[in-house]
């Protein structure tokens, strides 16, 4: 029995979180699924510096029109003589620029690592969720990273775990061009 399902006009929210590997990978996937179909894409990365690590997703992005963004690059877990302070300023104008993209009538947006700088105390919860509730009607928005929030996730429309069975880094095994980034 097949069931009827609802058309929607709204936009909705997808969180991709949990510890294993695949949360940017699946966001990338609908990025290009919804390039495909004609939708305008934007894909913000947070604490992804393109200079340290340069993504063959982002290069293949460019090229099928899909608008892609660094900002907020240095986490200072991860990157000496950034402290937090510094961190969560980048961060905020991070959240600015989100807002100027509900501007630029795109149909989805993809703000990668978010859940990370929530996790992390980079940003706070209230102001995540008051972006979503200012969030253009037709949006559809996507966020990803470790650690989304359980009131985040209330917010949402969809929420994938994903969880670790096994990986390559726990026998010490650096990230690899072309795998993971």
């Amino acid at each position: 029995m097949q069931r009827k399902c609802k058309v929607h006009l709204r936009g909705l929210v997808q969180i991709y979180t949990g510890e294993g590997k695949g949360k940017t990978t699946q966001a990338v996937g609908q990025a290009v699924r919804a390039a495909g179909n004609g939708f305008k894409v934007c894909l913000i990365h947070f604490f992804k510096d393109p200079e340290v690590f340069p993504s063959g997703e982002d290069r293949i992005l460019k090229k099928i029109g899909i608008r892609v963004i660094h900002c907020a690059t240095h986490h200072p877990r991860f990157c000496r003589g950034v402290d937090k302070k510094e961190a969560r300023l980048a961060c905020l104008d991070a959240l600015k620029y989100i807002r100027s993209a509900f501007k630029r009538k795109f149909d989805m947006l993809i703000v990668d690592e978010i859940n990370i700088a929530l996790r992390d105390g980079l940003l706070r919860e209230k102001e995540i969720i008051s972006l979503l509730k200012d969030k253009p009607r037709s949006l559809n928005i996507v966020f990803t990273g470790r650690g989304a929030s359980r009131n985040l996730m209330r917010h949402a429309d969809l929420v994938s775990e994903i969880k670790k069975i096994k990986h390559h880094f726990d026998q010490g095994n650096c990230a690899r061009k072309a795998i993971e980034y």
